[in-house]
């Protein structure tokens, strides 16, 4: 039996380790981000006879929610947890008169056919970071009734991070740059492609 339930503090080492276990597929969030969110019952957790088997990371319940982290561990997966943490948070969604949630997946990641499967829709595709040089697909699932609705097909491109790694070397960048610097720095790596 499956069972949804907002994460208490004792639930932080494994919402952590299963963060790191998954951190290519995965933003990082620091502990105390989740600590704080725990406090702010935005981290919902699944579990199977007791067991924690994944969690959920949402912003706050505006006009549109945003899943900023979503996990499940790999010997649970394809078994409804990720469905059933999907459908506790719509449901608290619709009861607070949210409109939308929505989230963004690395186009390389399996989990873009799981938001399908589960009511999103492909609303967008960006470019993601110069180190992984992959898609970005912006996912969004409606709450309400629309009278028009646009999707677009996911992307599937591959990460290739070759090009950050001799770059790298030569240019003494950092994953850690940001903005306008970033933006040249792609401009480079593209360039040579």
């Amino acid at each position: 039996m499956i069972e949804v339930a907002p994460a208490i503090r004792p639930d932080l080492s494994y919402i952590d380790s299963l963060q790191r276990k998954n951190a290519e597929e995965l933003s990082f969030y620091p502990k105390t981000v989740f600590e704080r969110e725990i406090d702010n019952h935005r981290v919902l957790l699944a579990k199977i006879n007791g067991d924690p088997a994944g969690y959920l990371y949402h912003g706050a319940l505006g006009e549109i929610c945003r899943i900023h982290q979503a996990c499940i561990q790999y010997d649970a997966r394809g078994n409804l947890y990720g469905a059933a943490l999907v459908n506790w948070l719509s449901a608290m969604c619709k009861a607070a008169g949210v409109l939308s949630i929505s989230l963004r997946c690395g186009s390389d990641i399996e989990a873009n056919k799981f938001w399908r499967s589960v009511g999103f829709d492909c609303i967008g595709v960006t470019k993601g970071g110069a180190r992984r040089m992959r898609d970005i697909n912006n996912w969004q699932r409606w709450l309400q009734p629309q009278l028009f609705t646009a999707s677009v097909a996911p992307s599937e491109k591959k990460q290739d991070a070759s090009m950050w790694r001799a770059r790298d070397k030569t240019t003494k960048a950092s994953q850690f740059i940001r903005g306008k610097v970033m933006q040249r720095y792609r401009i480079v790596i593209e360039g040579d492609t």
